[in-house]
């Protein structure tokens, strides 16, 4: 026996080494597996952001992508789990703006663009090295030498070439549109980067001629011309669709029309509401269904415009009780509650969120287009490949969640006010305008400022990363992918629009599989936050316990949806498995002496009805309850009773019985380690190392028991 197992297992002397043979060995990369790795399995890594460093979200993520890519691996799969980044434009740029005015006093208007975006690639650069060498910590066995970057030129080739597609198609377009405008950041943002923040403020109710309206934002209101109420509201059978009527407003005297919708909800308020069509998506949305004017009232950096009156050039705060007051002065004011609502702030500035109506790029969703011979809109294809199972949502409940999210899905805005990321593929001149994968020849073109949504580039992510738009044998041998294993809450940005990009420039699916994992919340199940001080980071958990302990805390517990509960005592608790292990192993490698394993004379089903079970939960995604049943298996079954038995055996038995045992427990401790290998891989690839079997490979790509 090796005298290293004469000493308590240490990770720190570990983990390092072992990664390194790893990567020495090849084997991450499919194209040196051994011959019978024919059929393939793809799995890419959502790219992390490079702002930062990994949670422990991330940690999960990359726990259960690994325990099946090993799996798979062992099963005799061609496994390509495939990495990268994101260039997250948004998060970096702001990110980088703020520290440029904490250390310089400078913004990027001072610096300029070519000068900017050097300090955020610069910085880009620095996080991606940093979150690369948090990834090897956690044992992930990624294909490195394919690593891709969302805004690198390969992918940069893509984004083009499906911009320009795309619009071909008719499926983008350029066109004035309700957007998320956030007046601190200048920009346009997306729904996932909006944060609402609880706010207590005033409700008011304001007679509107013969009617009753309730409203939060009375500053709006200078626009409205308009009573929108539900045709079947008996309140109101009176009033016909496009009756008009006069009436005393905030500025005088004015003309308004009646509008029936039946979008209204009858229950809420008056059942009456005038809309604001620049200022609110449902309002837009009523006032395109009817054809109605509107105008704007707010500007791009939150005051009111010349159509408020008196109060042009005012923030909002400062106009809205003066707005209030003018229209109780005027006796329109009936009365006013205490309110409690979520505001729309962003993400990145904190600043409001104005809905504005903006000349913008968007992917029309509703919008037929025929490829192949097949003729449907986006929104259809998306529904189709979810509801006819071509593509699996584990667990099932959130089906219906992105099915409702796609019946309810609009254009989707994809151009950005900032600097950072793709710049959007169209140039003009004059009156003319030109879109196309090069720049046009020719001098006086200008191309657009504008960047695309960062969720353009990662849209493309299955298939970008193998190559596309050249036609490689990587494309062709890994994808659609197997897996996409993400958080559920990016199940609508990320996983819809990855379904979408993919339908229509490829025509088929991205992924056959969606596995869904839930929020890393602390031991009371709260969210962790800097601000709560509960914060768990995976590379102090791997310092001090290990990675193994650390993947085994993150798994065991864990169903697929459904938030997990963390605490330091339970990845501590997984370090004592590991060393568990580890005695396990010097007692048997010591009593077995120079016996070397001969499976042919070993059978045990017990044993392989566990295997025969565990097998089951991995190709079920129940990786939760394969882990615990390894684990009790090895530490109750295996090391409380069966060694205990032996020890009896190996004292008192025959010399048959004595061979017949020492067999049976190198069997058993052989299977065990490969079964636990994919969630243990650190540990168990070290005692591997030492078990006295002939013609063994390297743990990782040795065969998965049958």
């Amino acid at each position: 026996m090796n005298e290293k197992f004469l000493k308590p297992y240490n990770h720190l002397e570990v983990e390092d080494k072992i990664y390194s043979d790893w990567i020495e060995s090849g084997y991450f990369n499919p194209d040196n597996l051994p011959k019978r790795h024919e059929e393939p399995y793809t799995i890419v890594l959502p790219p992390p952001n490079v702002t930062g460093t990994l949670h422990m979200g991330h940690a999960a993520m990359l726990a259960i992508e690994d325990i099946l890519i090993r799996y798979k691996r062992m099963k005799g799969f061609k496994t390509l789990w495939l990495p990268g980044t994101d260039h997250a434009a948004i998060a970096t740029q702001s990110k980088v703006e703020k520290e440029l005015v904490k250390a310089e006093g400078t913004n990027r208007h001072d610096l300029g663009r070519e000068v900017f975006l050097k300090k955020v690639n610069d910085f880009a650069t620095t996080s991606h090295d940093t979150i690369v060498t948090q990834v090897k910590k956690m044992g992930a066995s990624i294909d490195w030498s394919r690593e891709a970057f969302t805004l690198d030129e390969k992918r940069n080739l893509a984004v083009r070439t499906a911009f320009k597609e795309m619009y071909d198609l008719g499926l983008i377009y350029r066109g004035n549109r309700i957007v998320n405008w956030d007046p601190k950041g200048q920009t346009t943002i997306s729904d996932d980067e909006i944060v609402y923040e609880e706010q207590k403020t005033k409700f008011y109710y304001f007679k509107y001629g013969p009617f009753t309206i309730g409203t939060a934002r009375p500053e709006t209101k200078f626009g409205d011309k308009y009573v929108v109420m539900h045709p079947d509201d008996e309140r109101y059978v009176k009033y016909k669709h496009g009756d008009t009527f006069e009436l005393e407003w905030i500025n005088g005297h004015i003309t308004a029309t009646v509008i029936k919708d039946e979008s209204i909800d009858m229950t809420f308020g008056t059942g009456v509401m005038t809309i604001t069509p620049y200022h609110s998506t449902v309002d837009f949305e009523i006032a395109e269904r009817h054809k109605l004017s509107g105008e704007q009232i707010i500007d791009k950096v939150g005051k009111l415009l010349p159509v408020a009156g008196e109060f042009s050039g005012m923030k909002i705060a400062e106009a809205r009780p003066k707005i209030v007051e003018k229209l109780k002065a005027k006796g329109l004011l009936e009365k006013e509650e205490d309110y409690t609502h979520n505001i729309a702030t962003a993400e990145r500035t904190g600043g409001i969120v104005e809905p504005q109506v903006m000349l913008q790029w968007f992917i029309a969703v509703n919008k037929k287009f025929k490829k192949n011979g097949k003729e449907q809109t986006l929104k259809e294809m998306m529904l189709e490949v979810v509801e006819s199972k071509k593509i699996t949502i584990i667990p099932d409940r959130f089906e219906k969640t992105y099915i409702h999210w796609i019946n309810n899905l609009r254009d989707w805005c994809i151009s950005r006010q900032i600097w950072y990321g793709h710049r959007i593929p169209v140039w003009y001149k004059s009156e003319e305008i030109y879109v196309g994968i090069e720049e046009p020849r020719g001098e006086g073109w200008k191309q657009d400022e504008d960047t695309l949504d960062t969720w353009f580039s990662s849209g493309l992510w299955t298939f970008s990363t193998l190559g596309w738009p050249e036609k490689t044998t990587d494309l062709k041998t890994f994808h659609p992918t197997d897996l996409l294993e993400t958080g559920y809450d990016i199940l609508f940005f990320w996983v819809a629009r990855m379904i979408l990009m993919t339908g229509c420039l490829l025509d088929t699916i991205p992924f056959k599989t969606v596995y869904l994992h839930g929020l890393v919340r602390d031991g009371k199940g709260k969210k962790m936050s800097k601000s709560l001080g509960n914060i768990i980071d995976p590379l102090d958990m791997i310092e001090k316990y290990g990675a193994d302990a650390t993947r085994l805390s993150l798994i065991i517990g864990n169903g697929p949806g459904n938030d997990l509960k963390l605490s330091e005592d339970k990845v501590r608790g997984y370090k004592h498995f590991a060393n568990k292990l580890w005695n396990i192993t010097r007692f048997v490698l010591t009593t077995v002496e120079s016996e070397v394993l001969d499976e042919n004379t070993v059978s045990d089903k017990e044993l392989d009805d566990l295997l025969k079970d565990v097998t089951s939960d991995m190709e079920n995604y129940r990786l939760y309850l394969a882990g615990e049943k390894l684990y009790h298996y090895a530490w109750h079954r295996f090391a409380d009773e069966i060694l205990e038995e032996s020890k009896r055996v190996l004292k008192e038995g025959t010399v048959e019985e004595i061979k017949s045992r020492k067999q049976f427990l190198l069997y058993t401790l052989s299977k065990i380690l490969i079964a636990l290998h994919p969630f243990i891989p650190y540990v168990t690839e070290e005692i591997w190392k030492d078990m006295p079997i002939k013609d063994k490979k390297m743990l990782m790509i040795e065969e998965w028991p049958v």
